[in-house]
């Protein structure tokens, strides 16, 4: 099977653009329309949260689906906002080119610093919990690590008031005690963001957590989640992606965390060409461990590797693009998946609420946004200019050859 039999293959199962389907074709065109396709998802989730907490009525219009005998209500809204910040973040962190996007950009932006500002501010119908419960430090590390992709539009383009509300709110999560697990990383993004934003940080914290995932370091990319391996996703949901983020920021204040960076590059370079053979030619893969209701979030370090041009060896960034824009199609655009008032649904493809664990909520889905982070690179990127190429399964599963795997 060649390429164009190939995509004409995969247009079946529904695994490229609406504008690609019944031409097989791989021009730079459809390219273009698979940036397209993912500027109007990330509109979709962005538009029911941003513009709500923008105007301070994001409590008081956003649903609260959960576990029966859940009760979420205090945490969720945090969980939205910190969730799509961290998603959304190198797409308006591009330049406001004088185009379409550009403007759109520059609309989106200004409405994630609305936000932001409503959040953190005291005196705000929709400031939101930072302190109780636990929760509040993992959404408020997904938050920071927003701030850190983008420095310009969010790190300097907050004013004065929110700058200072944000540091406060992020200060304030250091009450919670994280677990002895991947929790670790976000009291370390907490304060590498603290940094960033020029108040006082606690180095301690960033330290323990980076020593540790080095000793739970269990081989061939794979960290355990605190001593033990977890057979899940979490290393791509927090794991690599924060220990990447928090060490891009703070590398230089140690020579240790420097030499460590070099070992944390290799490893998350190994993770990423795992889950690149883990997408099926259907855009599918395993639904295994937990949090799989967050959807296409899975593939947070393989997105991440793209938007940071440190993809494995042979990996070419146009394979990566159709394999995410493939599960992304898969997870986010059958039925049910969102409600009648555009916000999201437990559930990996559609409306599933048995698979929804009881710290799952309407907040804690947006974690998908994460998937799109290649938008933060520009549409004249390899990324997004070149034509689709197939991705290892999708070679493997239609006779062509492929490269065998290595462990690391």
């Amino acid at each position: 099977m060649d390429r164009r039999e190939f995509l004409g293959s995969v247009v079946a199962a529904g695994a490229l653009p609406l504008g690609q389907r019944g031409t097989g074709s791989t021009s730079g065109a459809h390219a273009g329309r698979d940036r397209d396709y993912w500027i109007d998802v990330l509109r979709r989730l962005a538009d029911p949260v941003l513009t709500n907490l923008a105007n301070g009525t994001l409590k008081a219009r956003m649903p609260v689906e959960q576990a029966a005998g859940s009760d979420r209500g205090a945490v969720t809204h945090l969980e939205a906002l910190g969730r799509l910040t961290t998603g959304i973040a190198p797409w308006i962190e591009l330049a406001a080119d004088d185009n379409d996007e550009g403007r759109l950009r520059r609309r989106y932006a200004s409405l994630a610093r609305q936000a932001i500002a409503r959040a953190v501010d005291p005196s705000s119908p929709d400031f939101l919990n930072f302190t109780r419960e636990r929760q509040p430090l993992v959404d408020a590390a997904f938050l920071a690590q927003g701030v850190l992709r983008a420095p310009r539009a969010l790190r300097d383009g907050l004013d004065p008031d929110a700058k200072r509300h944000l540091v406060a709110a992020l200060e304030s999560t250091r009450r919670i005690t994280p677990g002895f697990n991947n929790w670790l990383l976000f009291s370390a993004t907490v304060e590498a963001c603290l940094n960033a934003l020029g108040a006082w940080w606690d180095r301690t914290r960033v330290d323990y957590a980076l020593r540790q995932h080095d000793q739970w370091y269990k081989g061939d990319g794979a960290y355990g989640d605190g001593p033990d391996f977890h057979w899940d996703y979490y290393n791509s949901f927090v794991i690599h992606p924060m220990l990447v983020d928090v060490l891009a920021v703070c590398k230089e204040e140690s020579t240790a965390w420097k030499e460590l960076a070099n070992r944390v590059e290799g490893r998350a370079k190994r993770y990423a060409a795992v889950q690149e053979r883990l997408i099926a030619p259907d855009g599918s893969f395993p639904p295994i461990g937990r949090s799989i209701a967050y959807r296409c979030g899975a593939f947070h370090l393989l997105a991440q590797s793209a938007l940071r041009r440190a993809l494995p060896d042979g990996v070419a960034p146009a394979q990566i693009r159709s394999a995410l824009t493939a599960v992304i199609r898969r997870t986010l655009d059958a039925p049910g998946t969102f409600d009648e008032h555009g916000w999201l649904r437990i559930g990996l493809c559609g409306h599933q609420p048995g698979i929804g664990e009881t710290y799952i909520s309407t907040g804690s889905l947006y974690l998908c946004s994460v998937a799109l982070l290649p938008l933060g690179l520009p549409a004249s990127d390899e990324f997004w200019s070149a034509p689709a190429e197939p991705w290892t399964s999708a070679k493997a599963w239609s006779g062509q050859p492929f490269p065998i795997d290595h462990a690391l």
